[in-house]
């Protein structure tokens, strides 16, 4: 943390009082919010390669992987939306709905572990999730590599990349290596930090310094490059929960109402926000947070009101609009 406020102390001074070869010389010192200061890790067992990858691509967006064959992964995961839905519950098979918001997989390589309440450590069994779901997909992945291997496409293309047919093996891992071929961190942000003063706007530089002031302390959770510090957090947004996270996995009280802190990168293009998509707008999260949230007793003791003018509201909206990476259209 003490880290990243030296970094912004320094990008805030050399775009405002040097020159640029100076902010160039200055900005030379690693960049603790860069993307590219992060490190995936790529499992032993399944390397990255471009034919992989894009055996992956067809598969994410092939309907066949669902039971009726009306949806796929892509069906939740919009390019245009950062991978992520527009609505707060995603359309399963049959009429059935998610039983939670479906977020972004932009850098979804990057993170420690999955699902709302990241009970799944690796994104090779994470795929399975969705499959087997029978509000999602609700086709298996036995069922779906049955499927696959009757398709003359598939069976050519399987055996080009693994030499092998469409197995659990395969097809986890095919969809895993295009996942984690989903990188994002080309946004106006990401250039002023890079030393381009012109790149956000003097609204947005005010609501980034509110963001990482000790008055609203976002960067309690929201920090690193990802703008995440990927902990399972109750945030206060009910003082009961009718979903209740990570004590549906260890029935600890303490548990309760606890999820997975969301990465900020791109959060202009992935509302509705929660785990249940309860709220639409980014004013309506500042002003949850600004209550103080619900009170409930497991609330993170970070989560304790603030006062906001108007203007200090649209720069931090702002600020966090600079986080869009438009790559993704």
């Amino acid at each position: 943390m003490k880290q990243v406020a030296l970094y912004l102390s320094i990008v805030f001074v050399s775009v405002s009082c040097s020159t640029k070869k100076e902010t160039d010389a200055v900005l030379k010192i690693i960049n603790p919010l860069s993307i590219e200061s992060l490190k995936m890790e790529i499992p032993e067992n399944n390397p990255q390669s471009e034919s992989k990858i894009r055996l992956g691509a067809r598969l994410f967006f092939e309907p066949a992987l669902s039971r009726d064959s009306s949806i796929s992964c892509g069906s939740c995961h919009l390019k245009e939306y950062a991978f992520s839905d527009t609505v707060a519950l995603s359309d399963g098979v049959g009429n059935k709905k998610a039983a939670r918001n479906s977020p972004t997989i932009v850098n979804v390589g990057y993170q420690p572990h999955f699902m709302s309440e990241g009970g799944v450590k690796t994104l090779e069994l994470q795929v399975i999730a969705p499959l087997e779901n029978e509000d999602e997909m609700a086709l298996g992945v036995i069922e779906a590599c049955r499927r696959l291997n009757q398709i003359p496409y598939y069976q050519d293309f399987f055996q080009r990349v693994w030499g092998d047919s469409a197995t659990p093996f395969t097809l986890t891992r095919s969809l895993a290596s295009f996942e984690r071929s989903i990188v994002g961190g080309k946004s106006p942000f990401d250039d002023f930090i890079d030393g381009d003063s012109a790149a956000i706007s003097k609204n947005a530089i005010n609501g980034m310094s509110l963001f990482y002031s000790d008055r609203l302390a976002c960067n309690t959770c929201h920090s690193g490059p990802l703008l995440t510090n990927f902990k399972i957090e109750n945030n206060g947004l009910a003082a009961e929960y009718g979903d209740n996270g990570l004590f549906r996995l260890t029935l600890d009280p303490e548990d309760k109402g606890k999820f997975k802190v969301p990465s900020l990168r791109n959060i202009s293009k992935t509302f509705p926000y929660m785990h249940d998509g309860r709220f639409k707008t980014l004013d309506e999260v500042i002003d949850h947070y600004a209550r103080g949230g619900e009170s409930h007793p497991n609330q993170h003791q970070a989560i304790n009101g603030f006062e906001l003018t108007d203007r200090e509201k649209n720069d931090l909206i702002d600020f966090l609009e600079s986080l869009t990476d438009n790559r993704f259209q």
